[in-house]
């Protein structure tokens, strides 16, 4: 029986966001008519942005529905000069300067906030960072659902976030802006979203992202993530027992619940990739956004890990519906594809860095 240990990736659909998708297809009108109709889609969409922006923390502030965190980034970031480091994702880092400082522990320091974007949790090694007060951006997406924090306490002008990350549909997101934040459209059209996103909604996809926020929340007030952590530790523990040399990225810093990103260097990633997903069990060799390109991860090397050692490297990203049993099997699949490496050429020898502390 198959096993899931891709969260970070994407997520499946939760029971309650089929249901909310399917009774939006039942709402014919468009939420920009004045009929009957209209009103009806209109004040529909108004409440899925009132259970959006609760669950972000965010009331008050100005939600704008995206096609996905990629759209919602360049609204805010082309054209602007931000700056911001390599461990962040692509989407960000395609319209930024990369020159923020990483730490071994991928830390990022920022100098000057105002001028900079800064993701609040990495989607490779699940490290956490500190957001400096009167930040120009955050990329919140692997952190929407998975820790608890308040857009409106995070002290950032904006943030996007994209709903496949919480059990939501693909294809739908949202820009977050502190209220009064003024931004020029990139999709101009009749004036929907406030005048910042032009076309007619996707209101199908809205819906069910509103349902994610909420299902969302609701798991993180039962401490089910607290639950994640405590199996995340202790596969960890098993998988650096059986690989000593082995090396868990960013294990010094607050992390994801959920996220174990472990090198052994001279083990091609995406080798183990396959050896594991012919055993039974879905992980990836880091974001699966750049699935297919065979290059060392950049956010690795920004941590100081060699080329060999950044090549080596796979992500296990668990969920709340994977139990004990699930995990255990996962970690014999992999114990049993490391040793027999390891007889073919000798312990792994990772963490090996490049002129970093």
């Amino acid at each position: 029986m198959r096993a899931y240990l891709d969260w970070n990736a994407t997520t499946p659909l939760r029971d309650e966001v089929k249901a909310a998708m399917r009774d939006a297809m039942e709402v014919a009108g468009n939420p920009s008519s004045v009929h009957s109709e209209g009103r009806a889609a209109k004040m529909a969409l108004e409440r899925a942005r009132e259970q959006v922006a609760v669950a972000l923390g965010a009331e008050g502030a100005d939600v704008i529905f995206t096609s996905g965190a990629t759209e919602a980034a360049a609204m805010v970031l082309a054209g602007q000069g931000v700056h911001c480091a390599a461990v962040e994702h692509s989407a960000v880092k395609a319209w930024c300067e990369q020159d923020l400082a990483v730490d071994g522990n991928g830390i990022v320091t920022v100098p000057d906030p105002a001028r900079a974007s800064l993701q609040l949790a990495n989607n490779e090694t699940g490290v956490i960072q500190a957001l400096p007060e009167g930040l120009a951006s955050s990329d919140l997406t692997q952190a929407f659902g998975k820790i608890p924090f308040a857009f409106n306490w995070l002290g950032v002008t904006a943030g996007f976030v994209s709903a496949h990350k919480l059990g939501g549909p693909k294809g739908i997101g949202a820009l977050i802006l502190k209220k009064g934040t003024d931004i020029q459209a990139l999709l101009r059209g009749g004036g929907q979203e406030q005048g910042r996103r032009g076309g007619t909604e996707n209101m199908i996809g809205i819906a069910g992202f509103a349902a994610a926020a909420v299902a969302a929340q609701r798991d993180l007030d039962a401490g089910l993530w607290d639950e994640v952590a405590a199996r995340r530790d202790a596969l960890e523990a098993r998988l650096l027992a059986a690989a000593p040399g082995a090396v868990i990225a960013g294990k010094d810093a607050r992390r994801l619940p959920n996220t174990t990103c472990i090198l052994t260097s001279g083990w091609k990633g995406e080798t183990q990739v396959m050896q594991m997903d012919l055993a039974g069990f879905a992980v990836s060799a880091g974001s699966a956004c750049s699935s297919g390109k065979i290059r060392a991860s950049g956010t690795l090397q920004a941590m100081g890990f060699d080329d060999s050692t950044a090549q080596s490297a796979i992500r296990v990203s668990i969920s709340p519906a994977l139990g004990d049993d699930q995990i255990n099997r996962f970690a014999d699949a992999w114990e049993t594809a490391y040793s027999r490496w390891r007889d073919r050429n000798g312990p792994a020898e990772a963490g090996l860095r490049k002129d970093k502390g």
